[in-house]
């Protein structure tokens, strides 16, 4: 049986969606986004006290890309991976991974947004800068669906994989704090990729604690001259 150990709302929620496209029996261990992370037992899991983390074959794994990479080539007849020698290998690769850089100027702005209690230790100028780093991510993926490829509807032209999974996710993520407008491409991918029933089934539970509580956070000297 695999294991996901798994906090709503963070890079976990990927692997969570992966494994429902992948469409393989699994199970969820939902843990708080909270210092329960640097316990020992989760550390032996995850020495970084980070989720994911994935139990498999009495083994364990972390980093996402990593178990992504791998889920992708263990199940290869659901078709999400690129094994070598396709032609969209070097690629599938890229845009896997890409889905981190995103995510490291997400949790930067999660860091400045939500884990600094005290205003005084918050950046003004971090949190630009970091929402500027998101806008240049955007301008990426809308370069890359606006490729002249027919029927391009996912970031690969051989179709739906992980990397629209991973990608996807991030975006979604990182809506919170930069907006999408004026990437119209990037938008309608959203679109589609979010309408997935994997995509659905890796959303937060009504019951699950949140780490944004809300839709938008803007920049802070906004939030407070708003006030």
């Amino acid at each position: 049986m695999i294991t996901l150990h798994h906090c709503p709302q963070s890079r976990s929620m990927r692997v969570l969606w992966l494994l429902e496209e992948l469409d393989v029996p699994y199970r969820v261990q939902v843990r708080a986004f909270d210092k329960s992370l640097r316990a020992p037992e989760f550390l032996s899991l995850s020495p970084a006290g980070r989720v994911p983390a994935l139990e498999i074959d009495g083994e364990r794994m972390f980093e996402s890309a990593a178990i992504m990479e791998y889920l992708c080539e263990r199940f290869q007849d659901a078709g999400l991976g690129r094994l070598p020698g396709d032609m969209d290998r070097m690629a599938w690769l890229v845009w896997l991974h890409f889905a981190e850089t995103i995510s490291q100027h997400v949790a930067a702005l999660t860091q400045q947004h939500i884990l600094l209690y005290d205003d005084a230790t918050r950046s003004p100028i971090v949190m630009k800068l970091e929402a500027a780093r998101l806008m240049k991510c955007y301008a990426a993926i809308e370069a890359r669906l606006s490729t002249p490829v027919e029927n391009r509807d996912s970031l690969l032209t051989s179709g739906f994989s992980a990397c629209d999974i991973a990608v996807g996710q991030a975006v979604y993520l990182a809506r919170h704090f930069a907006k999408t407008d004026g990437f119209p491409e990037l938008e309608a991918w959203m679109d589609r990729i979010t309408d997935r029933d994997g995509f659905r089934a890796a959303l937060p539970k009504p019951e699950e604690a949140l780490i944004y509580t809300q839709p938008f956070y803007p920049a802070w000297e906004q939030a407070a001259g708003a006030e």
